[in-house]
């Protein structure tokens, strides 16, 4: 960490760059409805700032959306209005150096109090300065003896890890207390970097070295045999030789499963439904070998877009990346392997979108699951007889997962195919192992150091 050089980095008004970019971004969040990645995204392709201060302003704007309620009941102690009721303005700038006075040791309290003065100041007026200045300087005083709720209460839990109420209830229901706080925790935690290595261009040692030549830290996964996991990157991505000459690609653990599960043979016509911008879809022609057919459906077509400059980057030549609505598909096209990546609430990948968690609406899950099964229904009459069909969400809720696949084997000529033996290389545990003996299988947030993600794998009776 840096981030005493980040703190002292300023502007000509003596603001820090990165503190005022960010009071800017939660605000566009908070107070705009702004997308926190696709926001932070677009000033860091757009900024000057140092790579000390992209990282500050990116720690900044993640740490405090993840926190936001946590953030609000602390300084709500120190307001005599609640923090609702603010001026926008003041309100983000709290939370901001609110953020870095409880989370970032390393950043001195004097440093962030005087910018939040400044910063109001300059975006309010001078009687809201003086207010900042009197809640930071009675912060920095009292943060080492905050009253939260009762510890080990359901409030406690949304509040100090800061997650909606009706999440943390239903993780209680559904996972017990200790695995639910592993959740909490997990989803707070910076989302690290996986690079899939490209087996048709690649080995995974020998992408290692390269990546430690261009002044990338990393390592092979003790887990996923064709992962390694990123520990330090100085520039950005798009900038490594590597990654031009499309040696890897970015994938978290869990979703190298799907692949891995599926386990697609060279010549093999397999259908890839929702595939977005092709994680799954490359790694499926990767382990094909590059010989075959994938027929790659999604109905957006920036997405399908990318996914072609993709292949491209990776020298992938057996996608056939279409845009279309996989529901208005033609029957009995007899693949045989089809995989579908529904659309879900993501509840097992609160980590990788700081604001994601502030949007989810439990109760429209309802709406979501009817989609669900019907695009399960229309993966399933894709499938040809004896073929493979793989369901998987990125949730751990139940209702997206379990019931849905034990709705459409009720009324469908498929059977769950136990998929253990395709995982001897990850450490399941004997219950998770027996799940997947058994066709079924949810990866806890963070069990495995992996998101959250669910798998079904389905075969089709012979006719």
């Amino acid at each position: 960490m840096h981030e005493e050089a980040q703190a002292k980095n300023t502007s000509a008004d003596n603001i820090s760059k990165a503190r005022a970019e960010a009071v800017q971004l939660i605000y566009d969040v908070t107070e705009q409805g702004a997308y926190a990645n696709l926001a932070l995204m677009k000033t860091l392709r757009h900024s000057k700032l140092s790579p000390i201060d992209r990282n500050l302003l990116t720690q900044l704007v993640n740490g405090t959306i993840r926190m936001l309620k946590h953030l609000d009941w602390v300084l709500n102690l120190f307001l005599k209005q609640d923090i609702s009721k603010q001026n926008p303005w003041l309100r983000n700038i709290l939370r901001v150096s609110a953020y870095q006075i409880m989370f970032m040791e390393r950043i001195p309290d004097f440093a962030c109090v005087n910018d939040a003065v400044e910063l109001t100041r300059k975006r309010c007026n001078a009687n809201l300065a003086r207010v900042t200045n009197g809640v930071l300087r009675n912060l920095v005083r009292n943060k080492d003896n905050i009253k939260y709720p009762p510890q080990g209460s359901k409030e406690y839990l949304a509040v100090y890890y800061s997650h909606p109420q009706e999440l943390v209830d239903k993780l209680l229901t559904l996972f017990g207390a200790e695995q639910s706080k592993n959740i909490l925790v997990y989803n707070n935690q910076p989302a690290r970097v996986d690079f899939r290595f490209n087996t048709l261009k690649t080995t995974r040692d020998d992408l290692i070295q390269e990546l430690h030549q261009n002044g990338v830290k990393c390592c092979a996964s003790p887990f996923v045999p064709c992962s390694i996991r990123i520990e330090d990157m100085k520039g950005p991505l798009e900038e490594l030789p590597p990654y031009k000459e499309g040696r890897f690609y970015v994938q978290n653990e869990a979703s190298m499963l799907a692949t891995l599960i599926l386990d697609p043979l060279p010549g093999e016509k397999v259908l890839d439904l929702c595939c977005g911008v092709g994680g799954k879809t490359t790694h499926i022609a990767e382990k094909m070998q590059n010989q075959g057919l994938i027929k790659a459906y999604d109905s957006y077509s920036r997405k399908i877009d990318i996914l072609k400059t993709n292949c491209t980057r990776l020298g992938i030549k057996i996608v056939n990346a279409i845009a279309q609505d996989i529901m208005l598909l033609e029957e009995n096209q007899e693949a045989e392997r089809v995989m579908l990546d529904a659309p879900c609430s993501g509840s097992g990948v609160l980590n990788r979108r700081s604001d994601a968690r502030w949007n989810k609406d439990i109760q429209a899950i309802n709406q979501l699951t009817d989609l669900q099964l019907q695009f399960l229904e229309k993966a399933g009459s894709l499938v040809g007889d004896g073929g493979y069909l793989l369901y998987s969400t990125c949730s751990v809720l139940p209702a997206e997962n379990e019931e849905i696949v034990q709705a459409f084997i009720a009324n469908n000529p498929f059977e769950l195919e136990g998929f253990d033996q395709k995982l001897d290389f990850f450490p399941l545990d004997s219950r998770d192992k027996e799940n997947a003996g058994q066709g079924m299988l949810t990866l806890i947030p963070g069990k495995y150091d992996t998101d959250g993600m669910f798998f079904a794998l389905m075969r089709k009776n012979e006719a």
